[in-house]
């Protein structure tokens, strides 16, 4: 079996509620490894340029607002199947359907301010890791 990575954004709702520590703890107690890690205020530019993919969606704007409103801890986690898993970890986008235990279940407030974004796809976590992070940053 390979590791494989993914990225994980704690969103400026959990950071605002020092919740990165127990984040950090339910993405480690899964089997995940942090293995890059800094905490960033987003400007408007690069909330734009991340969530571009989305840019023609009616939340774009409110996206990219509350992405900058405080700052956010942007990760890469290596793990076996690491986007999958996370994505079990995080719960569901909608709070409300997220099952019990999820980071998204526990700690979100809405489905905008959900705590944790992260990777859909092997394809994307590898552009948004190379996005937030130089190969040197990244220590696995």
């Amino acid at each position: 079996m390979s590791l494989t990575s993914t990225l994980s954004i704690i969103k400026p709702d959990a950071t605002r509620r020092n919740l990165t520590g127990v984040i950090n703890a339910r993405i480690e107690e899964a089997g995940l490894r942090i293995i890059a890690q800094k905490r960033i205020q987003m400007d408007r530019s690069m909330a734009e340029r991340f969530y571009e993919v989305h840019k023609e969606r009616s939340f774009f704007d409110e996206l990219c607002t509350f992405m900058t409103s405080g700052p956010v801890v942007v990760q890469v986690l290596e793990g076996e199947n690491a986007v999958p898993l996370y994505r079990q970890v995080m719960g569901a986008t909608n709070p409300a359907n997220a099952e019990e235990g999820t980071i998204r279940r526990d700690f979100a407030e809405s489905i905008e301010a959900n705590s944790v974004h992260g990777s859909d796809s092997p394809e994307n976590a590898q552009r948004e890791i190379s996005f937030f992070f130089s190969e040197i940053e990244i220590v696995g």
